[in-house]
């Protein structure tokens, strides 16, 4: 699974399954932007593929924030063309339902399903024109069968599910597959806030009977952004050591 030649986008990557993800790619040959709020840790982690001899740049993002996507596509697409888009921002916190506010929820919806969409709409004119891109996006198990602390999560994620799908069903005839991976409990560190109490129930949960590593979600955004995947589009992928099987 080789992306020489092809540069990559990767939101959210200076930690957990987007850091795993960009140096994958890189490692499988593309030029990987590691886009992500945290300029020091964007910055440190792209430095430290480059000291690897892998091709790799950072971009500062929000993806809450209109502007900010506005300004980080205009130099990503000034600079080239973008091959491979992976969304894998996101931000969740357990939490009752009934204890979130307007501003939790908001925030929640911003980073995990309006941000996506909106990257998405910027970067995919030239794949248009192109007629070739690879778009993976990052959702989760909670947005299939819902997660109980984790409501609005669950449900901004299931809206990235069912956009990926539409998304893909209108840009097949351009050739720009869309696809979902959605990680089942892995360790990064929004899950390892959680008591230990949890984590080892959750544990005992999973059929494999371990938590998924980033490396482990990174190799199925790799064949989904690799031309292993041509023939593949609208699909949702689980990685959950078999926790959710239907």
């Amino acid at each position: 699974m080789r992306l020489e030649g092809k540069t990559a986008v990767v939101t959210g990557a200076a930690s957990g399954i987007g850091r795993a993800t960009a140096e994958i790619l890189a490692r499988a040959g593309a030029h990987v932007i590691i886009a992500d709020l945290s300029a020091d840790k964007g910055e440190q982690e792209a430095e430290r593929l480059r000291k690897c001899n892998l091709a790799a740049s950072f971009m500062q993002i929000d993806v809450a924030s209109d502007e900010s996507i506005a300004a980080f596509a205009k130099v990503v697409l000034d600079r080239g063309e973008v091959h491979v888009l992976v969304n894998g921002a996101g931000f969740g916190k357990g939490q009752p339902f009934v204890d979130n506010d307007a501003g939790f929820w908001e925030r929640v919806v911003d980073i995990n399903m309006m941000g996506p969409i909106k990257l998405t709409r910027a970067l995919l004119g030239p794949m248009i024109d192109r007629r070739s891109g690879k778009i993976v996006n990052i959702a989760s198990d909670a947005g299939r069968v819902g997660s109980s602390g984790e409501t609005v999560y669950s449900g901004a994620k299931g809206g990235l599910i069912a956009f990926s799908k539409g998304l893909a069903r209108e840009m097949a005839r351009y050739s720009i597959n869309v696809n979902c991976v959605c990680p089942g409990p892995t360790e990064t560190p929004m899950l390892m806030v959680l008591p230990e109490s949890h984590l080892e129930a959750f544990k005992r949960a999973i059929p494999m009977r371990r938590f998924g590593q980033p490396v482990d979600v990174a190799n199925a955004i790799l064949f989904f952004a690799s031309d292993l995947s041509n023939y593949i589009t609208g699909q949702t992928l689980s990685v959950s050591g078999g926790l959710t099987m239907a």
